[in-house]
């Protein structure tokens, strides 16, 4: 059985202001499918023969989100499991593999990021099988991608002779992000492929490995796993343990130094998206060399991404250029400066301001929250309640808030009273009153919330009861 392992920590800074840490990239549709790049990656698997249901690993702050794309989608999950903090690849694949021998030793892993980008699905397939026939002879198999042009920005793997009966090539090094000029050797040498960061081994055959190679590392993992804890569907790993354990990538940690390994040569569309200009490479352009999404007019402007979320976007005379708009920033930059779109989150970051890691759009558990009016003692949102999701019992020191109905029908919950408002109703919830919402209906629930007070931050909440576990 293939077990899929997804990788779905990721915080995306490249692709801001899109991309953000409290929302980043795998969760968004970059390609105008519909679909977010964690969606995409479960879907394309479908169809791989003997395919089991999925592990996944990622950071508790977006657990709900990983919840609610995959239910959306119908995926089959064999689990989802928290890190507490960011370890690299190693300790995540480590963790997983745990997880799956303990059920089932002779299982393989399929590791694969959740922000990639693969078109060809047929010869993605084509090389899962290869490597499929590798892994079962215990190889540690990696992916490799055929090189299309010179790219500074990838790893490269060396490829040895291949191997006798398998459609895959051992390998000679894994070689660092080269300069331009090594790049371009890479490329006309034949036997460089680009490191894919997906992976296929035995469960048991890849802690075999890292026991030997970083023991430290299985040591603690072990120990995560084996004190985790289950809250409600998630499988949280022992914070004091999982924070204890070494930081490394699985290639620094097992590939670079294990016996049996081997690379497939993978040639299906692939794209890390790792920046906007990665992206207008897949991307289908206009005879000027644009793409363009959104409300966009664009007039003698050419090899340029540009991209409206909530405005029109009118460009004039600009070449190579990226223009991302958001509700509340806009990214203007030369398309080879791209790369350096994280030191822009970054000064954000020191300067205390929180465009650099959350959107207007907030999302919740059971919903999410935009903020589209604030002044000094009123605050207007938009909120929306997924069906069947409910908010905390809470109430609030220092604000009253009124409640009307937009779409869907709501249930309140305010002191002793429960009622049900209809689309154009409207309540009041009185300053220090315990109260809660919830969506008992099929469609989601919008209304616009009024809150009024001396004091309006998302820290002056008491919870009294919380489905979803929170404190705070």
């Amino acid at each position: 059985m293939i077990i899929p392992v997804i990788l779905c920590g990721g915080s995306g800074t490249r692709l801001w202001p899109l991309s953000r840490k409290a929302y980043p990239k795998q969760f968004i549709d970059l390609t105008g499918s519909g679909r977010s790049m964690l969606q995409e990656t479960w879907l394309r698997l479908q169809g791989v023969p003997d395919l089991g249901a999925a592990v996944i690993m990622c950071n508790a702050e977006n657990r709900f989100l990983v919840a609610q794309q995959m239910q959306d989608i119908g995926a089959d999950l064999n689990a989802v499991m928290l890190e507490p903090c960011a370890k690299n690849t190693a300790p995540a694949v480590t963790c997983a593999a745990l997880h799956i021998a303990a059920s089932n030793p002779d299982a393989t892993m399929l590791v694969l990021p959740a922000d990639h980008l693969i078109t060809n699905e047929a010869a993605l397939h084509e090389s899962l099988l290869a490597a499929s026939a590798a892994a079962e002879q215990s190889h540690l198999v990696t992916f490799g991608v055929v090189p299309t042009h010179a790219e500074t920005g990838y790893g490269y793997i060396c490829k040895a002779k291949s191997l006798e009966g398998l459609l895959a090539s051992g390998i000679e090094e894994f070689v660092e992000k080269p300069d331009l000029a090594t790049a371009q050797q890479y490329l006309a040498g034949g036997n460089y492929l680009w490191n894919s960061g997906m992976f296929m081994f035995k469960a048991a055959r890849y802690l075999e490995e890292i026991g030997e190679q970083a023991p430290t590392i299985l040591d603690a993992c072990k120990l995560a796993v084996d004190h985790a804890r289950r809250d409600l569907d998630f499988t949280c790993l022992d914070d004091a343990s999982f924070n204890a354990c070494p930081e490394d990538s699985i290639d620094y940690a097992v590939m670079e130094k294990a016996s049996a390994r081997a690379v497939v040569d993978l040639d299906a569309g692939w794209s890390d998206v790792g920046s906007w200009s990665s992206l207008w490479d897949v991307k289908q352009k206009d005879s000027a060399g644009n793409v363009s999404i959104g409300d966009v007019v664009a007039l003698d402007t050419s090899d340029s991404y540009v991209h409206s979320e909530h405005r029109l976007i009118a460009t004039l005379g600009i070449h190579n250029a990226v223009i991302i708009e958001t509700a509340d920033a806009v990214l203007v930059a030369d398309r080879e400066r791209v790369q350096d779109v994280k030191a822009v989150v970054s000064q954000l970051k020191s300067s205390g301001r929180d465009e650099g890691t959350t959107h207007k759009i907030v999302y919740r558990p059971w919903g999410s929250y935009e903020t589209i009016c604030l002044s000094e003692r009123f605050q207007v949102k938009k909120i929306i309640v997924t069906p069947g999701h409910k908010l905390s019992l809470q109430k609030h020191h220092h604000r009253a808030e009124h409640w009307i109905v937009v779409a869907g029908t709501a249930q309140v919950t305010c002191e002793d009273k429960v009622f049900t408002l209809s689309e154009d109703q409207s309540t009041y919830i009185p300053l220090g009153h315990k109260h809660r919402l919830e969506n008992k209906g099929k469609i989601p629930l919008e209304l616009i919330e009024v809150q009024t007070g001396s004091y309006l931050g998302e820290d002056d909440i008491v919870r009294y009861d919380d489905v979803y576990g929170r404190d705070t």
